[in-house]
């Protein structure tokens, strides 16, 4: 995924690379620069050519459907979205590839009673405002004892309205931009939806 695009490579093309195997990987759309100078930095340690293997594309249904029918493709690795998941899956069934998966989740956050409320609210803002809100762990659920909800929903409030929203590359700023259009108007939408539902 494009929100942590070196660190879900390297990820995966260390155990490819540790296992004596080449790769070919398909960068996320938004962010194909990142894999692209992992793969320079591959080639000047010496990672022979043909070995490591940066596809980038603004067409990543044909390419997934190459590699999930390409005979010399022998196992497909992807972090992503349940929809896309089940699609390589399916694609994948007529060449019984191996598969490894990591589909959207909807990650809780759970606070109990007998929580240090001020930690919880840190871990929580942590959990759910790092990267502005976009990772695919990103805290989407929190469950809070009834006892401590009040007093833990105030805190946090207060916290979140403290955040510092800016470019990234501002002195201070605790929350940069998002990633896309489609990603800002998502979250408009949820705005929206949220002042409607009170």
């Amino acid at each position: 995924p494009w929100n942590f695009p070196n660190a879900m490579l390297m990820r995966k093309a260390a155990a490819a690379l540790a296992a004596g195997c080449t790769l070919v990987a398909k960068p996320a759309e938004d962010t194909p620069l990142s894999a692209l100078a992992v793969a320079a930095l591959a080639a000047e340690a010496g990672v022979p050519d043909g070995v490591f293997n940066i596809v980038p594309t603004s067409r990543p249904a044909e390419v997934g459907a190459e590699l999930t029918g390409n005979a010399l493709v022998r196992k497909i690795s992807f972090t992503g979205s349940t929809g896309v998941g089940r699609k390589l899956i399916e694609q994948s069934a007529a060449g019984i590839k191996r598969l490894s998966m990591e589909l959207g989740g909807n990650a809780p956050f759970i606070v109990f009673a007998d929580a240090d409320l001020d930690a919880a609210v840190d871990g929580a803002i942590a959990a759910k405002f790092r990267n502005a809100g976009q990772t695919c762990d990103c805290a989407n659920r929190i469950f809070v004892e009834r006892s401590v909800m009040a007093d833990f929903a105030a805190r946090l409030s207060e916290k979140v309205a403290a955040l510092s929203v800016a470019q990234g590359h501002q002195s201070g700023a605790q929350i940069g931009p998002l990633i896309n259009k489609a990603a800002l108007e998502k979250v408009e939408r949820l705005v929206a939806d949220a002042r409607t539902a009170g």
